[in-house]
């Protein structure tokens, strides 16, 4: 299917002018309010003071938390961070996560574009590591590359649920922003369930990925193919887009990122290693190659068949070209790109009422999907 470059998301790999580093300061800071009761034991008494204790347990109360929560921060950082890495691809940086105590190391298919070979740097070791790919699967964003030597002290990521990942959750990105290695940042799990598409332009895959995690941590250039870590220390995600606003110039919009979800990389990764490619990707297919169509106003209203796979959904269920889809469920199609984020929330084998026109008339015809 031909897809128009979308506005919504850019990539999050290359970075080749050294930034103007800055230290970033951070305060928290912790009020507390004591009341007092009054007294009961004559008019016009004030409020009755706190004893010392009373203070000194109030005033103790929120150190404690923060300092637990840094305590937190600082165990989640030492465990995780020795597994993610940075990749050079080219003259492009990107990061990657440790999968296997084998050398396999799962990133973005951006990150590794058309390369064949790669370095890597570890966070415990400045030696560039050689690396091959293994595969890529740009349909999904990611792909797989192996060291061809593995050093002392590395060990595999634990990668989490992501059935468990819940709104809310404070979560980590660690990664190589703007070439600076073993860099993270703080936020929380914005939104899940998340259908994003990538832009196609500049090497981007141009693909549509259903079921992925918002987190309000700082998505940037060179962070694609790291990690997205919870407080248990489990890669929930593997950060891959930041939002653009189009109001700004296609600008990062700040604190509004996407990462792909673990459970997903883990079946792609995992037949990759053992397939040496993507055997059963998990995503529903129409059947067809088709292209978006406009209106008398030029505007974006349906997506023309072009060609129909023999055998497929469309077959199937009777769509020939020529005809026109403007629904799949009860999901509106205008383009190419809203087929496929329709696509995107279904499993190979759902039924769905597709609706289309031909010749001018509209018609409806069930389909069972098929995979891609």
């Amino acid at each position: 299917m031909d897809a128009s470059p979308a506005r919504r998301v850019c990539r999050t790999r290359r970075t080749r002018v050294p930034p103007r580093l800055l230290f970033p300061g951070a305060a928290l800071v912790c009020s507390l309010l004591l009341v007092a009761g009054c007294s009961d034991t004559g008019a016009g008494s004030g409020p009755k003071a706190p004893s010392a204790r009373e203070a000194d347990t109030a005033q103790a109360a929120a150190p404690f938390a923060a300092n637990d929560l840094q305590a937190d921060y600082e165990r989640v950082i030492k465990d995780v961070l020795p597994s993610v890495v940075q990749i050079q691809a080219g003259d492009s940086l990107g990061s990657g996560v440790v999968y296997d105590d084998k050398g396999h190391v799962v990133t973005n298919a951006h990150v590794v574009g058309e390369s064949r070979t790669f370095r890597v740097t570890t966070a415990r070791n400045e030696e560039a590591l050689a690396a091959e790919l293994v595969s890529s699967y740009p349909e999904q964003d990611l792909a797989v590359i192996r060291l061809e030597r593995v050093p002392d002290g590395m060990k595999a990521a634990r990668f989490g649920d992501s059935s468990k990942v819940d709104v809310g959750q404070i979560v980590l990105a660690m990664g190589s922003p703007l070439g600076l290695s073993s860099s993270v940042t703080q936020g929380i799990v914005s939104a899940v369930g998340r259908t994003v598409t990538e832009g196609s332009s500049g090497g981007g895959t141009g693909a549509t990925i259903g079921n992925m995690v918002q987190t309000s941590a700082a998505i940037n250039p060179g962070n694609s193919g790291g990690a997205l870590v919870n407080l248990d220390g489990q890669v929930i995600g593997i950060p891959t887009l930041a939002a653009t606003d189009p109001g700004l110039g296609d600008s990062a919009a700040p604190g509004i990122g996407f990462a792909i979800p673990a459970s997903m990389v883990r079946t792609i990764a995992g037949q990759i290693i053992e397939d040496g490619r993507v055997t059963d990707s998990g995503r529903a297919a129409l059947g067809v190659t088709a292209r978006t169509v406009v209106d008398d106003g030029y505007r974006p209203a349906g997506v023309a068949v072009v060609e129909v796979s023999d055998g497929g959904a469309a077959d199937k269920a009777g769509l020939r070209p020529g005809d026109v889809v403007v629904r799949l469920g009860d999901t509106d199609i205008t383009t190419i790109t809203s087929l496929a984020e329709a696509l995107a929330s279904m499993r190979p084998g759902d039924r769905a009422k597709v609706t289309y026109t031909r010749d001018g008339d509209e018609r409806t015809a069930e389909v069972t999907l098929g995979e891609q």
